[in-house]
């Protein structure tokens, strides 16, 4: 092997004396084009073919060792990700460089994670997209949706520009309850107003909620059935509420009060300190 590849790197250096473009040696020589152009870099550093061929083949001679991951930095990875709430690869990423300056690529902190946690199962290719409301500036778009608990029930809006989010948490699942929910988010989370309220066809936002929407908004807008891309900010929220937050349990009525407070520490995490990637890894809103 280390025989064809010098002869490879002998043809390719005559060739590059030639003027011979480098893409048009790749191709003759049977490599890659960037493999050329580090054997034209290595010759040229070197200071000539012969001193680059010694070196290239005295580092084939030998086992190569395998790189190996500091402990430390692994324990770093896997502690970052329990402090955070399960968080993903990039976010870690950001936490690494941020608190310990060190910079590691995504990649790799998969591979630490794997050796301790069960990761979800590779990528599957996403279906073709629905129409999607776009926004340009905060409270332009406003989207929301309810997530079961049992007997609570988590009413949930997220600004998808800003990604400014709020929860109130309900016993039932009626329109009163949107209602509410609807007054409490639109007050104390989004100034009052958004030029664009989604919500889907649940019956709890109907009746009286759509006919206090009006005052917060300037159109309300129902996504298509079946078309959960359409609610997919609210939806990716929602899948961290559970996730970081509340999980996947059923809660009893007489819960709520301790399951608020739950949610209100948590919501100030994700506001403050939870970077998001969408966001080029800064938090929705900054302490003052």
């Amino acid at each position: 092997m280390s025989v064809r590849q010098t002869s490879k790197i002998v043809l390719a250096w005559d060739l590059l004396l030639q003027d011979v473009p480098k893409g048009r040696v790749s191709k003759h020589v049977g490599v890659h084009r960037r493999t050329v152009i580090r054997w034209h870099q290595g010759i040229l550093k070197t200071g000539g073919l012969e001193s680059f061929l010694d070196t290239y083949l005295s580092s084939k001679k030998g086992e190569r060792t395998k790189r190996k991951i500091d402990g430390l930095l692994k324990k770093r990875v896997w502690r970052l990700r329990e402090e955070n709430r399960s968080c993903c690869g990039q976010k870690i990423q950001y936490f690494l460089e941020k608190d310990y300056g060190v910079k590691l690529g995504v990649t790799t902190i998969y591979k630490i994670l794997a050796e301790k946690y069960k990761l979800r199962s590779r990528w599957k290719k996403n279906k073709v997209r629905g129409p999607v409301p776009k926004a340009s500036k905060p409270r332009e778009v406003v989207q929301m949706d309810t997530v079961d608990f049992g007997n609570v029930y988590a009413f949930c809006a997220i600004d998808i520009f800003s990604k400014e989010a709020d929860v109130v948490l309900r016993p039932s699942l009626t329109a009163i309850d949107g209602q509410g929910f609807l007054h409490t988010c639109m007050r104390r989370r989004f100034n009052k107003y958004s030029d664009l309220v989604q919500t889907d066809g649940g019956s709890e936002f109907k009746a009286e909620f759509k006919k206090d929407v009006p005052m917060y908004c300037n159109r309300h807008r129902v996504a298509r059935p079946y078309r959960k891309n359409e609610q997919s900010y609210i939806e990716s929220f929602n899948g961290s509420l559970r996730k970081e937050c509340l999980g996947w349990s059923k809660y009893k009525h007489d819960q709520i009060s301790d399951l608020t407070t739950e949610v209100n520490n948590w919501l100030i995490y994700y506001h403050y300190t939870r970077p998001h990637i969408g966001l080029g890894m800064r938090t929705p809103l900054i302490k003052v």
